[in-house]
């Protein structure tokens, strides 16, 4: 994998290739080839292979990295990597059981690497010795013995594999420490190439139907150069329902954004997927304890099913060929979750709501709506621009119905709010109301105005804001409660405001940022009429927050709507941005 977070912006050329593409296979058919993996929602990611023999996460100067990068990590030759071959004898490995931890987890796929960068075969193959049946002393196929397992439990098998290769000599370009020892000198792309989808073939004609086809390492090379249009038309060949990422440089089925979740759906109802570890490696490292919790975990999967993508969450086994416990643990309590709410997830759409009034994610089935709550709201749970009338409300799994009552919305024009009881339990995680309805949700366009205190005062909190764009998103816990991943100078944020008194307003914004990503320069005011403009300290840390004063602007009385957007960004992101506070000038 890559070791950073992948923007997942889709671009101009990249969309018109994806209409190019999908032209050719009507609408109806992309969406009866992709139900399955609509309706799946969440995956099991594996990352596995000899690296797990070193199992070490760091660098030569210490610093960390993937344990699946111990080759590049460790600049080390080819031949010396070699030996961990070897070394490799996973006897513990047993297909049936990774599959139920899979399942159990409430997982609908499995994505295991059948060729990581290292150029090591999972799999046996007659094209090379360099894999798992020959070069091994377990002699064993595990990918023939998954496919029968994941065949027998009804999950999805797909694989994963490397376009780069540092084992093969006519991979190209070598690594930058290897040239002299292993010079390029009668390397061959093109012969590369032709092996490459030579393994493909084997991997989708030995091992039965394929759900994804998931590609990783393309970015030494354009598409031209990777012949990705070609490649592509042999794999739906072979398996014409197969699904193609986006990683061999051409958009194809899905985008991948890696250990992120966008701040919204994908532009045009692009189909996307978030590949997360649990810790912060893909292969295993017995040197990497930094576990996320099952609470951060399943929060993170509402929050991807609320914006309309899918969860393939990473497990790396041990050289043994044991799923570590840290993850087989997480991943029981995440299923334990599922086994109660999973209706919330499986086949879900994303949020009709900009903003929910509370902290939790929502997705929509149909005539119900599931709301995610993470935190039960001390003034209670309400729903607010919501037009279609609520037929009841129940939880958790309807097993206890709850009281809705409807009052008058702050602001005309808008339908009533919706006001839900309290359920006898609530879920430490995310409890799970589920409100049906009388017919699909339809939502009112028109959020509600923030309104002035009796002082005059518009305070515009990072909670309340409305984001537009593809990385910021609103964050929370850890000191945290602002604007952060803002690494796009594009996103902006707006918030629409009952301006009570026309009138000159002091603004001062409190944010955060870090030495080394200051100086990004911003504006706060109407998105039509009067802005003041600021530029960006360093205030020690992404949480430590400052006030800062910018000056005046000009509001007339009404509604109106303040935006923060940013002008530049020479150092990679904009800033945490917690609140901005417009107050009467005297």
């Amino acid at each position: 994998m890559i070791t950073k977070i992948l923007c997942c912006a889709v671009t101009a050329a990249a969309l018109g290739s994806m209409v190019a593409r999908t032209a050719q296979e009507p609408p109806h058919q992309f969406e009866a080839r992709t139900q399955w993996w609509r309706q799946a929602k969440f995956g099991m990611f594996i990352h596995w292979g000899i690296y797990a023999v070193p199992a070490d996460c760091t660098d030569l100067n210490g610093n960390r990295g993937g344990a699946e990068w111990y080759l590049s990590n460790k600049h080390m030759q080819v031949k010396d990597y070699e030996k961990f071959a070897a070394q490799f004898n996973p006897v513990r490995f047993n297909a049936a059981q990774w599959v139920q931890i899979a399942k159990d987890a409430g997982m609908k796929y499995i994505v295991i690497t059948s060729k990581h960068h290292d150029g090591f075969c999972l799999f046996g193959s007659q094209l090379t010795d360099y894999c798992i049946t020959k070069a091994t002393p377990f002699k064993r196929d595990p990918l023939r013995e998954l496919a029968a397992a994941c065949e027998k439990a009804g999950l999805k098998l797909c694989f994963y594999h490397s376009i780069m290769d540092w084992h093969h000599p006519d991979y190209l370009p070598r690594r930058g420490w290897e040239k002299e020892t292993r010079p390029a000198a009668g390397a061959s792309l093109e012969r590369y190439l032709d092996y490459m989808k030579g393994q493909l073939r084997e991997l989708l004609t030995h091992y039965g139907p394929i759900g994804v086809l998931w590609f990783d390492g393309g970015w030494e090379h354009n598409a031209t150069e990777l012949r990705s249009a070609e490649v592509n038309r042999m794999i739906r060949s072979l398996q014409p329902a197969i699904i193609i990422n986006d990683r061999n440089q051409l958009p194809e089925d899905h985008a991948t954004p890696e250990q992120g979740i966008p701040a919204g759906a994908m532009p045009g109802g692009r189909l996307w997927e978030t590949c997360m570890t649990m810790n912060d490696t893909w292969g295993y490292a017995k040197n990497d304890t930094n576990w996320k919790s099952a609470e951060d975990l399943v929060r993170k999967l509402c929050d991807i099913a609320h914006k309309g993508g899918n969860f393939l969450l990473n497990v790396g086994p041990t050289a043994e060929g044991e799923i570590p416990p840290a993850s087989v643990e997480r991943l029981a309590q995440i299923g334990q979750w599922m086994k109660v709410n999973g209706q919330s997830i499986y086949g879900a759409q994303q949020s009709p709501f900009k903003k929910l009034p509370f902290e939790g994610r929502c997705t929509v089935k149909g005539n119900r709506l599931y709301l995610q709550v993470f935190k039960w709201p001390g003034e209670g749970l309400k729903v607010a621009g919501l037009r279609t009338p609520v037929k009841g409300a129940w939880a958790p799994a309807g097993r206890q119905k709850l009281k809705v009552t409807a009052a008058p919305a702050a602001e005309a024009g808008l339908p009533p709010v919706i006001s839900i009881s309290q359920p006898k339990r609530l879920d430490p995680i995310a409890t799970v109301i589920e409100l049906r309805l009388a017919g699909p949700p339809d939502v009112a366009a028109v959020t509600p105005a923030i309104k002035a205190g009796a002082d005059g005062v518009l305070v515009l909190k990072a909670a309340d804001a409305e984001i537009h764009g593809q990385t910021a998103q609103y964050e929370q816990g850890g000191g945290r409660d602002n604007i952060g991943f803002w690494t796009r100078q594009d996103d902006y944020v707006t918030w629409p405001c009952e301006v009570s008194k026309a009138g000159r307003y002091a603004v001062e914004v409190t944010y955060a940022c870090p030495a080394g990503n200051e100086g990004s320069e911003f504006t706060v005011g109407l998105e039509s009429g009067g802005k003041v403009g600021g530029q960006v300290k360093a205030t020690g840390s992404w949480t430590a927050f400052k006030p800062e004063a910018l000056g005046q602007i000009e509001l007339p009385a009404g509604r109106q709507t303040v935006a923060v957007r940013a002008t530049t960004m020479p150092r990679g992101a904009v800033m945490n941005l917690q609140q901005v506070r417009l107050t009467p000038a005297p």
